[in-house]
């Protein structure tokens, strides 16, 4: 994918993406960085957000941590590889932002319920706060529903992509829930991205 958005700039706007499903593939529950797979178009689609100036803050529930498959540390281990497999291609994200909470959750310490878990709005308001983002200005980008309900509690625009579980999500609407675009991949959402940001721009 190749952006025509370069040396522009979108200072306060920001992409929420999710992880499993939207930029690596699902695996269900990833227990360690050698099972971190990038979606092919991932790099090119990240890169061309960087381009134009946009920030990329990743926000992801993993209740793994509460249910005792694995701790923070993996967790930060394999958001190590995520950058690390990005640079390869020069693309980057600005921050990991991650819910270890569930209030099933096996492991006393993280069994709860919390308001940072999707659709909770705790982890894009620390990005708002990090980074002076605007969130009407912005977009939440993912495979489930909740990262559409996730866009409407804070304010911005929901993509629902997919892959992941996205194409299943797809055929279940839920009521009153509607995404502001669909699309096939990562790299759909971000065309679509830059296109809204550039209409909204020229206006």
């Amino acid at each position: 994918m190749t952006s025509t958005y370069d040396g522009a700039t979108f200072p306060r706007s920001a992409v929420f993406l999710d992880r499993d499903g939207t930029l690596i593939e699902e695996v269900g529950y990833l227990d360690r960085p050698e099972r971190v797979q990038l979606y092919p178009w991932a790099g090119d689609a990240i890169r061309a957000l960087n381009r134009a100036g946009i920030r990329l803050v990743m926000v992801t529930n993993q209740s793994g941590i509460a249910r005792g498959f694995f701790d923070e540390h993996m967790v930060q281990r394999i958001h190590g590889r995520i950058a690390e497999l990005l640079a390869r291609g020069g693309a980057h994200i600005d921050a990991y932002y991650y819910c270890p909470h569930h209030p099933d959750g096996k492991v006393a310490a993280y069994a709860r319920a919390c308001d940072c878990r999707k659709p909770g709005r705790a982890l894009v308001d620390r990005a708002i706060a990090e980074f002076g983002i605007d969130p009407a200005q912005s977009f939440a980008v993912g495979d489930r529903w909740f990262d559409v309900a996730l866009a409407r509690t804070v304010g911005a625009k929901g993509v629902l992509v997919r892959t992941g579980y996205g194409a299943m999500e797809a055929l279940t609407p839920t009521a009153h829930l509607v995404p502001d675009a669909v699309t096939d991949n990562l790299a759909g959402a971000a065309s679509w991205i830059l296109s809204s940001l550039e209409n909204t721009r020229s206006r």
